[in-house]
């Protein structure tokens, strides 16, 4: 029997979150911050909201919250990589899409004789002529119907649904549609068809790194392209409270901050820091118009944002493919969590009390709360597998600017 949609009682505050793109390292910071949040916040179930809204890597972030999985288990799955049925494998994300290439290789004879004629019988000027051969150019690098079939498999467990009308919350998983550019809400009426293991891969695939999805006869791309959030799809069917966490902000050099990595220029580090820098900065400023035109058109709701400091390095510096700095860095967003929440506690405290919430002081005071438990050091194959993976991370460092 199909369990029914929670519908919100009068004395029940509506509440949603929304979650944001970012990648693996976006969804290592997610799930740093919502253990440290689920632990600090009480009266907030984070596997009892009316509404999810997640984007790109914020999608599997937000359908594994709204399939029962809570906060500490998502960091289980995805950051410890504990052996058994539901372990994470990051080499899902590193495939070669081989077929991808297969493809668009069969394309180039029939486009190089085109160009050809073009330009000897055309007249067409040999650079116009041969633009023709960018059609033989994979669209991704990265092969992405491994997304797919993990997440369907981890879906697939017992008490759970890779259906959206299966799940008792609203879930809203937001693609880009490639030929039109409009926005894409999987799991709304009219798109919960689509299994949301499929819309996830839709959702996250970034163009150039990730081939477009075909869904319905129509190719989708990463949802972020439109907006960062989407939080109107949430915002649009009234609610009281909104939390919405944002992973990618850009990088602020602050020479006061006695702990900051010395950085004289991000230039230092290359085309990828500044590349990074730049896509950041246009993010998160399409961010701030959001939300400043969500306080206008929404004032009956209150709308609380986290993200990571500005003035820290350590998310914006990070190398993703090493095991031991995803662990590393899920502890940071949960410590730097706990951190922001004692900061500003004085002015969110009335605003959370208002739906119910409220800050435990002792939990953030506690200062021997850990998300993660030390690596055994015992074990060599551990060893041998955290040496490997150091030497990785050290050779990807060397394209970033150094302490």
């Amino acid at each position: 029997m199909r369990p029914t949609r929670r519908t919100p009682s009068a004395r029940h505050p509506r509440t949603a979150l929304a979650l944001a793109g970012g990648g693996p390292l976006g969804a290592i910071y997610e799930i740093g911050a919502l253990c440290a949040l689920d632990e600090a916040l009480q009266g907030l179930d984070f596997n009892g909201f009316d509404h999810y809204v997640g984007v790109s890597a914020g999608g599997f972030i937000a359908a594994g919250l709204a399939n029962g999985l809570t906060p500490r288990r998502l960091c289980e799955v995805f950051i410890e990589d504990r052996p058994g049925p539901e372990a994470f494998d990051p080499a899902w994300l590193v495939t070669p899409a081989w077929h991808e290439y297969a493809s668009r290789l069969q394309r180039l004879p029939g486009l190089l004789g085109s160009a050809l004629w073009g330009w000897g019988m055309e007249g067409m000027s040999f650079g116009h002529a041969f633009e023709r051969l960018g059609a033989a150019l994979p669209t991704g690098v990265l092969d992405n119907e491994a997304i797919h079939r993990q997440i369907a498999h981890l879906f697939s467990q017992p008490g759970r649904s890779n259906d959206f009308r299966e799940l008792r919350a609203r879930l809203t998983l937001v693609a880009t549609e490639l030929d039109t550019g409009n926005a894409a809400p999987f799991g709304r009426p009219g798109w919960d068809h689509v299994p949301i293991s499929r819309a996830i891969q839709a959702s996250a695939a970034l163009p150039g790194l990730f081939p477009p999805v075909t869904i319905d006869g129509k190719h989708y791309v990463d949802g972020a392209l439109k907006k960062t959030v989407h939080a109107t799809v949430a915002l649009d069917e009234g609610v009281d409270l909104l939390l919405c966490l944002n992973p990618l902000v850009p990088f602020h050099a602050d020479p006061t901050v006695s702990s900051q990595r010395r950085i004289p220029s991000l230039i230092e580090g290359g085309l990828p820091a500044v590349m990074s820098q730049t896509f950041r900065s246009m993010i998160h400023s399409r961010l701030a118009l959001g939300f400043k035109q969500y306080e206008r058109s929404y004032p009956d709701t209150d709308l609380l944002l986290i993200e990571p400091d500005q003035r820290d390095p350590e998310l914006f510096f990070a190398n993703t493919f090493s095991y031991r700095q995803r662990r590393e860095l899920a502890e940071h967003a949960y410590q730097q969590t706990r951190q922001m929440l004692r900061e500003r506690q004085a002015t969110l405290a009335p605003r959370l009390a208002r739906h119910g919430v409220h800050i435990d002081t002792a939990v953030l005071d506690d200062p021997d709360l850990k998300l993660l438990r030390p690596l055994p050091s015992h074990n060599a194959a551990a060893r041998r597998l955290h040496a490997t993976l150091d030497e990785l991370q050290a050779r990807l460092q060397a394209w970033q600017p150094q302490a």
